[in-house]
């Protein structure tokens, strides 16, 4: 049976396969272990296996994983949806919101940085599926979310966040992965920035380090499945 270690061996080695399809250097992609359901100790053995970026879906767990493991220098980004009410147990967890879609949680986020005198990093999510299952702006009110942010002091716009369809079909995933690239390189433009591309999960970050993924987040090819 694979160990920790040959796992998250496994998937540098995908990361770095991907890339090299590409002729994208491997240190352009970042790994982010999705930490939804696993343990302090499990979370402990993979840093001292070398990962420090680790992303959580859930507030009821970021926090006692926080709290528990702040001896560790590692870096936390909430990945998840993001109510309203739990923004304040998320700022100053921290560094970067990926899940960045509606005016209400924009409003929030602000109100709460402002209480705290912070500022903090965060992503745009894009619902590049259409999928009502997936939260995230829908395309077509994505420029509404960024203007909203860029006019608050309070946040500072470092990327771009979505999930791929829930399909077999490349061509329908590598789509939504293209669509949030192109979302990006058109903030880029417009902004003289270079922002993160946060797409790509355990079955499909092959296709999103294709379509210029810079972060994959993965959690059951390193952890196992869920349970």
């Amino acid at each position: 049976m694979p160990t920790l270690a040959d796992r998250l061996h496994h998937i540098h080695e995908r990361i770095a396969q991907a890339t090299s399809q590409v002729s994208r250097d491997p240190s352009s992609v970042r790994l982010m272990l999705a930490t939804k359901t696993q343990d302090m100790e499990i979370l402990r053995r993979a840093f001292a296996l070398g990962e420090s970026l680790y992303g959580e879906n859930r507030v009821q767990e970021l926090v006692p994983k926080c709290d528990a493991l702040k001896d560790l220098p590692i870096t936390w980004q909430f990945i998840g949806h993001l109510q309203t009410n739990k923004v304040r147990d998320v700022i100053g967890r921290v560094s970067c919101i990926q899940s960045i879609d509606r005016p209400s949680l924009v409003e929030a986020v602000d109100a709460e940085c402002k209480k705290r005198g912070t500022v903090v990093d965060v992503m745009i999510e894009v619902n590049t599926s259409g999928e009502e299952s997936k939260h995230g702006a829908p395309v077509h009110t994505v420029q509404k979310v960024i203007d909203d942010v860029l006019a608050r002091s309070t946040m500072r716009i470092t990327g771009f966040m979505t999930i791929g369809a829930l399909s077999e079909d490349e061509v329908v995933v590598r789509r939504c992965f293209e669509s949030l690239r192109l979302i990006r390189d058109e903030f880029d433009a417009h902004h003289g920035t270079t922002s993160h591309l946060s797409m790509g999960m355990s079955d499909d970050l092959e296709w999103a380090v294709a379509e210029g993924s810079t972060m994959v987040r993965v959690g059951t090819a390193v952890f196992g499945e869920r349970l």
